[in-house]
């Protein structure tokens, strides 16, 4: 196997790291493709020069997450089969926002979906990726407040149960493992930080 000096694919720069991809594609083939996913698989020289190859999911939207928090704190947790761990889930209200739409757009129409929710002041909390050794998924988690109960509308896939529980119950059930969802974890974590620190 090849020697990579990988010395040569970093520099610093006042703290900030700057990084040359390491990586080098000699082929790209698409395997699958749908309305909501595609997969190719490299032909790839890897990091330490290695021939290899890598498989890509490339996701056709945006991973939308809104955590509802009332005046009373209390929030809205959705219920659902989730086909691909075949297990039941609870979650935030969450779907996909195709990537040329406004985020936001997205969020406030996935709120509504699922929850029946409007809400009238938005805050963005975080960007962050989802399993990305092998997806480009990305993903935008906003907190809704100042909430008006509206008729949810569900897309005709879904099979929801919603139910309003205190925030902290919603933090326990993080803490015990009941909720297990990457973007509800996130979620639920960095509000509980924010009430901890005053800033809610």
């Amino acid at each position: 196997m090849k020697s990579v000096d990988k010395s040569a694919l970093y520099s610093i720069n006042n703290n900030n790291v700057s990084v040359i991809n390491p990586w080098r594609i000699i082929s790209a083939k698409p395997i699958y493709d749908n309305k909501w996913i595609s997969v190719t698989e490299y032909d790839v020289i890897n990091p330490n020069g290695g021939n290899g190859i890598y498989g890509k999911v490339h996701f056709k939207n945006a991973a939308i997450g809104i955590l509802p928090l009332d005046e009373e704190l209390n929030t809205y947790l959705v219920g659902q089969y989730r086909f691909a761990l075949e297990q039941y889930s609870w979650e935030i209200p969450e779907g996909g926002g195709p990537l040329e739409q406004d985020v936001l757009q997205s969020a406030k129409r996935e709120l509504l979906e699922e929850t029946g929710l409007e809400a009238a002041e938005w805050t963005k909390l975080m960007e962050f990726h989802l399993s990305n050794s092998v997806s480009d998924e990305h993903g935008h988690i906003f907190l809704a407040r100042r909430l008006t109960q509206r008729q949810s509308q569900p897309e005709e896939t879904e099979d929801l149960a919603v139910k309003k529980v205190p925030f902290e119950e919603a933090y326990r059930m993080v803490e015990d493992g009941t909720i297990t969802d990457s973007m509800a974890v996130a979620a639920i974590l960095k509000v509980k930080i924010m009430l901890l620190e005053g800033k809610l």
